[in-house]
C-alpha cells in the first residue's frame, strides 16, 4: 500500500516568494475591497504606471493591432529585426548624431517587459560582485536574490546630501569592493534623483577606466524635469557602442505610456546582446510578435517628441501640485524629484501612529488611498542585512502617475486623515 500523505505534502519543494513593493500593497488593498470595478472609489498613489489615456498634444493612442499569419509564429528571442533596428536608430538620431560609433540592430535585444529584460541581464552575469544603490526599485530585491552566481553589494545614498554620489565615490566603491558591475535606476525610483549631464559622463568615464559594467534602468527617460532629456541617458555619453561597458534598459511601459504591452529593450555592446539571447532562450523565449511590429511606428521622431511634450505638460503640473499638498500636510520632501513620477515623502514630523511608512499605508487604506511604504526600497537580497535598522521606514513613495482628478481626491483624503489625527492628538 502506498503511504498516505497529508494535505500540502510536496509544497515544501517550493520556496515562499515574498510580495514586495507594489505587489504587496495592491494585495493588501484587495483585502480592503479594492478591485477593477470600483477604482473610482479609490486613489492609487502607489501605482508604478502613468496614466494611459489621451493627453493634450500627445499622438493618438493605438486602438488596434493587426495580426498577420506570420504573427502566429514565435518571434526571434532577441526580437524582430525591424524593431531592433528602429530602437537603434531612435538612439542614434536623438542622442548620437555625429558620433563616430552608432548603434545597430545587433546592439539591441527585445524583451517581454522590463523585469524580463533585467532578468536576462542577471542570468547572464558571471561570478562577480554587483553594486546596487539604496534606496532603489523594489523588484531588484528578488531579482538580485534569484540568480546566485553573483554577489549583490549595497551602496547607501545619504538623504542629508540629497542622495548625491560623486564620480570619485563611485570609482572608490568599484575598486574597494571589487565590483564588476553596477545596477541602478536613473532617474531613481523612488527618489527621483537623476545622474545626468557632466555627472553621468564622469560616471561612465570612470567605469570605462576600471572596466566596470554600468547597467542603467532608464524606464523614466521621458519624465525628466528642468533639463534636456538627452542629458539623462547614458546613450549620449557612450564613446564606443561595442566597447564601453554600458547597458541600457528601457521600453514602452513608462515613456510611451503603454505598460500593458509589456515590451522593453536592452541596448549595449554586441557581445552582451549575444549573451542575453542565450539567457532569453531558456528564461522567456521572446516578446509577442504583433506588439513588436506595432511598436516600430511609436519610435518615429514625431511620435516620440509629441509624447515627451505631452508628458511634460501634464506631469510637471501634477508634480508641482502634489509637492505643495504634501508639504502643507507636514510631509517632508528631502529632494524634489528631477525625474520619474514619484515623490519620496519623509513622515518623521507626522503625529505618532502615522510617522512610519507601514502605519501610514494601513491608515491610508482605510481612506481608500494606496501608497508604498519606504521600507520596500531598502533592497536587501536574501535578507542578509538585519532589518532592525530600517533606513527608510519613515518614508512613503507617492505616485503622481494617476489622472489629476484622482490625485486631488486622494490628497484630500490624506489631508482629512492627518487633520483628524492632529485633532485627536490635541484632545488626548
Amino acid at each position: 500500500m502506498s503511504e498516505k500523505r497529508g494535505p500540502g505534502a510536496g509544497r515544501s519543494a517550493f520556496r515562499r516568494v515574498p510580495k514586495t513593493g507594489v505587489i504587496f500593497v495592491m494585495s493588501e488593498a484587495g483585502r480592503q475591497g479594492y478591485g477593477v470595478d470600483d477604482r473610482r472609489e479609490w486613489t492609487n498613489l502607489g501605482q508604478g504606471q502613468p496614466e494611459t489615456g489621451i493627453l493634450e498634444g500627445a499622438p493618438p493612442r493605438v486602438a488596434a493591432v493587426p495580426i498577420t499569419e506570420a504573427d502566429h509564429e514565435y518571434a526571434p528571442v532577441t526580437g524582430l529585426w525591424e524593431l531592433r533596428d528602429a530602437v537603434a536608430q531612435h538612439y542614434n538620431r536623438r542622442y548620437r548624431r555625429g558620433m563616430p560609433t552608432q548603434y545597430s540592430a545587433e546592439n539591441v535585444a527585445i524583451s517581454g517587459g522590463g523585469r524580463t529584460g533585467l532578468s536576462r541581464l542577471a542570468a547572464a552575469l558571471g561570478r562577480i560582485n554587483l553594486g546596487h544603490f539604496l534606496p532603489d526599485y523594489t523588484a531588484y530585491e528578488e531579482l538580485l536574490d534569484l540568480f546566485r552566481l553573483f554577489n549583490p553589494i549595497p551602496i547607501l545614498l545619504d538623504p542629508r546630501r540629497n542622495y548625491d554620489f560623486s564620480g570619485q565615490e563611485l570609482e572608490d566603491e568599484i575598486k574597494g569592493r571589487g565590483l564588476s558591475a553596477v545596477l541602478m535606476s536613473n532617474p531613481c525610483n523612488p527618489t527621483g534623483k537623476l545622474v545626468g549631464g557632466g555627472d553621468l559622463a564622469e560616471w561612465l568615464e570612470r567605469a570605462r577606466r576600471v572596466d566596470c559594467a554600468m547597467i542603467l534602468d532608464e524606464f523614466y527617460s521621458h519624465y525628466i524635469w528642468d533639463r534636456d532629456p538627452a542629458d539623462a541617458t547614458a546613450a549620449t555619453f557612450v564613446e564606443d557602442v561595442d566597447v564601453d561597458p554600458v547597458v541600457i534598459v528601457n521600453g514602452l511601459t513608462k515613456s510611451w505610456r503603454y505598460p500593458g504591452w509589456r515590451l522593453s529593450w536592452t541596448v549595449g555592446p554586441r557581445e552582451v546582446i549575444d549573451r542575453l539571447a542565450s539567457a532569453g532562450s531558456f528564461l522567456d523565449g521572446g516578446a509577442a510578435r504583433p506588439l513588436q511590429r506595432a511598436a516600430v511606428g511609436l519610435l518615429a521622431d514625431e511620435v516620440t517628441e509629441a509624447e515627451i511634450g505631452a508628458i511634460s505638460g501634464r506631469f510637471e503640473a501634477k508634480r508641482d501640485m502634489m509637492l505643495q499638498r504634501l508639504r502643507a500636510m507636514g510631509i517632508r520632501v528631502d529632494f524634489e524629484p528631477q525625474g520619474t513620477f514619484y515623490i519620496w515623502g519623509d513622515l518623521s514630523d507626522l503625529p505618532a501612529g502615522l510617522d512610519d511608512g507601514m502605519s501610514f499605508f494601513r491608515a491610508a487604506l482605510q481612506r481608500k488611498v494606496i501608497c508604498v511604504p519606504g521600507e520596500f526600497f531598502d533592497v536587501n537580497p536574501g535578507q542578509r542585512r538585519s532589518g532592525r535598522y530600517g533606513r527608510f521606514k519613515k518614508y512613503v513613495r507617492f505616485s503622481f502617475g494617476p489622472p489629476e482628478e484622482e490625485l486631488r481626491r486622494g490628497l484630500d483624503r490624506l489631508d482629512a486623515l492627518l487633520q483628524e489625527s492632529s485633532v485627536a492628538s490635541v484632545v488626548s
